[in-house]
């Protein structure tokens, strides 16, 4: 059974009170019964009848077979009442639970155990409307501001999640990074030292951290990392915040671009065993709460995507559902629920995700060759293996100005010139978690997931002519 977390939760978190017409749902249950008590609008009076959609039919996922025969699957109005369905648009188009459709909960939590099975008895899932949202609820259940709260992350972290945790009146202190992303010595040295007066906050108790593919880095936990990690956490008393929107982008490894490739998996099992171990699978104290999200891996305009913690902790997300999100869109359950359920079924949403691993290893090798054909040599990098970012690093002590001028007004100078031959990279220092803090080298972040290759290619050669014109390379 899960330890239980009183102690660390906020006491916005704690004062919630399950929401009493959701609570009222429970009496539909009863056979016969007729409903005057809520507020749900008859479907009658739902001006959409039926969705259509053409969907790929696994395992031949490509666009093209999908236009040439591909499955077209409608989802109509009244599919329970006249086709034995489950899960219908009268049902999907009304008011539902915060925790989501009973239809998707079993699937995602199927899902879960297959790919984490953690270790533990009491764990739950509950649907959101994407991981930025669930990390805003998570910092609210988790963090006070009056109690002086703060958090840590990787010393460049993503900076949607710091702008969430910013208003929340939350702190957030990096950790030293590495290869393998957070380095567990680090973490251990900020937390046996803090101090309370120096830093302007209590010790952490909260760890946000993307162990896979992270962003803006691209680096990857390792299993050990992740082990050695969570022991660290274990020492602390920290609670962990995994997000894992890039777990299943784990790629073939790079071998260079002139030698062969590496054969993938060739088949669910051997999918599922090359994944490295989430920090999920190896949680004996219940101490993680791990973040899904369809967004990168099916549809960012889902807005759909689930947690996995502690029954309580789960519970606890769900009273702050009920008042804020209410769960994600009905129309994105159902018609997920009907291409990744009834039509793929749990091991072709794996032969997709299988699919999806090879086209964006091709990708990454695209932009890599285009790196070593393009960049100038103060310019390295370390090959991502997971994820949909390259972490590009600068060498700023070759700059001719370098100690004349900081490193933030060289990051700008390349960016502007960037922007100028038409390409836009992100900068590195608008991941930096502590407001103030230099930062600790030149970095840019550029993803491999959106471009064509051959404007990848193009979009690299510009980034090189920009740091050579700031460099005076000829």
């Amino acid at each position: 059974m899960a330890k239980r977390w009183d102690n660390h939760l906020s006491a916005e978190s704690l004062s919630r009170q399950p929401c009493i017409l959701k609570q009222a749902a429970k009496y539909l249950k009863k056979p016969g019964m007729i409903s005057l008590g809520g507020g749900l609008p008859c479907a009658e009076n739902f001006p959409i009848e039926s969705i259509s959609m053409k969907i790929p039919v696994s395992p031949d996922f490509s666009e093209e077979a999908t236009r040439v025969s591909g499955e077209t699957v409608t989802i109509g109005k009244y599919d329970v009442e006249t086709n034995d369905g489950v899960y219908d648009l009268s049902i999907a188009l009304n008011y539902g639970q915060a925790n989501g459709s009973a239809q998707m909960m079993r699937f995602v939590t199927e899902h879960t155990e297959l790919v984490c099975n953690p270790p533990y008895a009491d764990w739950r899932t509950a649907l959101t409307v994407g991981s930025t949202g669930a990390l805003e609820q998570a910092l609210r259940m988790f963090c006070d501001r009056q109690r002086g709260d703060s958090i840590l992350t990787e010393e460049y972290s993503f900076s949607t999640a710091l702008e969430t945790a910013a208003p929340l009146g939350v702190k957030v202190f990096g950790v030293a990074l590495d290869e393998q992303g957070l380095r567990p010595e680090s973490m251990d040295e900020i937390l046996s030292n803090w101090d309370e007066s120096e830093r302007g906050a209590r010790k952490p108790h909260v760890l946000y951290t993307v162990p896979s593919g992270q962003n803006p880095t691209g680096a990857t936990q390792g299993v050990e990392r992740r082990k050695a990690i969570y022991e660290v956490c274990q020492k602390h008393d920290i609670y962990i915040l995994e997000d894992e929107p890039y777990y299943f982008l784990q790629m073939q490894p790079y071998t260079g671009r002139d030698a062969p490739d590496v054969p993938p998996p060739a088949s669910v099992e051997e999918f599922l065993d090359a994944l490295i171990p989430s920090l999920l699978s190896i949680d004996v104290d219940g101490r993680v709460m791990r973040m899904d999200s369809f967004s990168k891996v099916v549809v960012p305009g889902s807005r759909f995507g689930w947690i996995t913690a502690s029954e309580q902790i789960v519970e606890r997300y769900i009273r702050h559902a009920e008042v804020a999100s209410q769960g994600p869109s009905g129309i994105s359950q159902v018609i997920l629920y009907k291409m990744l359920d009834e039509k793929w079924g749990h091991e072709g949403y794996l032969r997709w995700l299988m699919n999806l691993r090879l086209e964006y290893t091709q990708r990454r090798n695209v932009m890599l060759a285009a790196c070593e054909d393009f960049l100038p040599d103060v310019v390295s990098w370390t090959p991502p293996v997971a994820g949909m970012f390259h972490w590009l690093n600068v060498d700023y002590e070759r700059h001719p100005q370098a100690g004349r001028r900081s490193i933030l007004e060289i990051e700008e100078e390349i960016f502007d010139l960037c922007i100028e031959k038409g390409v836009l990279v992100a900068r590195g220092s608008w991941f930096i978690p502590e407001e103030g803090k230099a930062p600790t080298g030149l970095f840019f972040r550029a993803t491999f997931a959106a471009a064509t290759p051959d404007k990848m290619k193009e979009a690299i050669q510009r980034f090189g002519e920009a740091v050579r014109e700031s460099y005076k390379i000829n």
